[in-house]
């Protein structure tokens, strides 16, 4: 039972008596709880983005007057989103903690990237893809469309790594000035690229819904809802921010 979230490796789940809960997860539960963070992200979010609009946007010092938020939500969140996944415990307190957090960040980004394209839509397009890829992505899992299986979970582990170790390369690249040209480029090799990314971070909600049922299924203590959540969201937030990139690729093509 393994999934490419590193939120959701099995070995979080074993031993499941030793947390002492009386109560077990269900899948309902972690959906409602999944729909917390996200809303506390939502208010967050909403909160960085209208800073930054009375900051008079990208023109008036909006990007200044938001980047300690931005920051600081990015920081936090991954402190929070450490300690949730060494101490599912306490993910009913991390959690929404990691939604605020995270909500910041997002804002911020949201409305740097809207104000480089004030003539579209980008961040509301972006929201409503990344919900409308949650819903079918649900709906393929739930109809058995397509089926988890051992070779599915493998590739997508594979390729999610590989991914990461190039986004790193390209993080410590980018210290010394220097970039990978297709992972930033608008043109048709940076476009691909991102369709890949998108995709490939859709498929990995299939696991966490896969492996959510699993541990649903194997009486999981109660607060391993909140951890679910949790695991949802870190998929969540890494959607949204590739269709971001992606929309914005293709924008700066016009």
């Amino acid at each position: 039972m393994r999934s490419s979230n590193p939120a959701l490796t099995g070995s979080v789940f074993q031993n499941f008596e030793s947390y002492g809960d009386t109560t077990t997860m269900t899948v309902t539960g972690t959906a409602v709880k999944t729909l917390i963070a996200i809303v506390l992200a939502l208010l967050t979010a909403g909160m960085t983005w209208f800073k930054f609009q009375e900051a008079g946007g990208v023109a008036g010092g909006g990007a200044q007057a938001i980047m300690p938020l931005m920051m600081g939500g990015m920081i936090v969140g991954f402190i929070f989103a450490l300690i949730t996944m060494f101490k599912p415990a306490w993910a009913a307190y991390t959690t929404p903690l990691y939604a605020l957090a995270e909500g910041c960040f997002l804002g911020g980004i949201s409305a740097i990237v809207q104000s480089q394209f004030p003539q579209y839509q980008i961040v509301f397009q972006a929201c409503c893809l990344t919900f409308g890829t949650l819903a079918v992505m649900l709906f393929l899992y739930q109809s058995g469309i397509i089926k988890v299986t051992d070779k599915l979970r493998m590739g997508i582990c594979a390729a999610t790594g590989a991914i990461c170790l190039l986004y790193l390369v390209s993080f410590v690249m980018g210290m010394f000035g220097a970039s990978i040209p297709f992972i930033h480029s608008a043109g048709p090799m940076g476009i691909g690229f991102s369709l890949f990314v998108v995709g490939l971070a859709a498929f990995n909600l299939l696991l966490d819904f896969d492996l959510i049922d699993r541990m649903a299924s194997s009486n999981a203590p109660k607060h391993m809802e909140w951890y679910g959540a949790f695991a949802l969201m870190v998929t969540l937030v890494w959607l949204y921010i590739e269709i971001l990139r992606l929309l914005s690729k293709l924008n700066r093509r016009n």
